[in-house]
């Protein structure tokens, strides 16, 4: 089933590699990860060819995460549909494995968001400038909105975690 055509661009900002970068070092290699929004899959063939081992899923694929999961796997690594945040966050906290969303920095904010950061925990990435995501065109953008890694139980060494993106040539 296809979402409709204002939710699928809304929320189709697919992932640059770089953005994985910061995020790496938390990642255990003998962790099965879940991509559970691949969307054209960067972040799964991202991390492939870093030597994890990656379950790419998608609701484009028939595989929604409100209502599907494999049967094994050990960590959450996706950058979310945005109009989504709330469930994936929620649902993510209830599985109770590692995570790491990409999301905007607004995704701090909500009554409802808070009140699962204060009851479970959270641990940020934040990056020292705005990520080029790909658009639905096909092409990179200059983001005009902030991101982080929100994550849960990956042990970063403090909740706020600040790190240099490093454009590579």
């Amino acid at each position: 089933m296809k979402p409709p055509l204002n939710i699928k661009y809304s929320n189709d900002f697919q992932t640059p590699p770089i953005a994985l970068e910061p995020l790496i070092p938390f990642l255990k290699k003998e962790w099965i990860i879940w991509e559970c929004a691949e969307g054209k899959g960067n972040l799964t063939k991202s991390l492939r060819e870093k030597g994890f081992k990656v379950i790419g899923s998608d609701i484009l694929n028939g595989k929604d995460f409100l209502k599907w999961q494999p049967e094994k796997y050990d960590c959450i690594v996706t950058n979310p549909p945005y109009s989504l945040k709330d469930k994936f966050l929620e649902k993510c906290y209830k599985l109770g494995k590692p995570f790491a969303l990409l999301m905007p920095l607004t995704a701090l904010e909500s009554e409802k968001r808070q009140k699962l950061y204060r009851k479970y925990g959270l641990e940020l990435i934040l990056f020292n400038k705005r990520i080029n995501f790909e658009t639905p065109s096909g092409q990179g953008t200059g983001s005009w909105f902030a991101t982080a890694w929100f994550t849960w139980n990956l042990n970063l060494p403090k909740e706020l975690n600040f790190v240099k993106l490093v454009d590579k040539i």
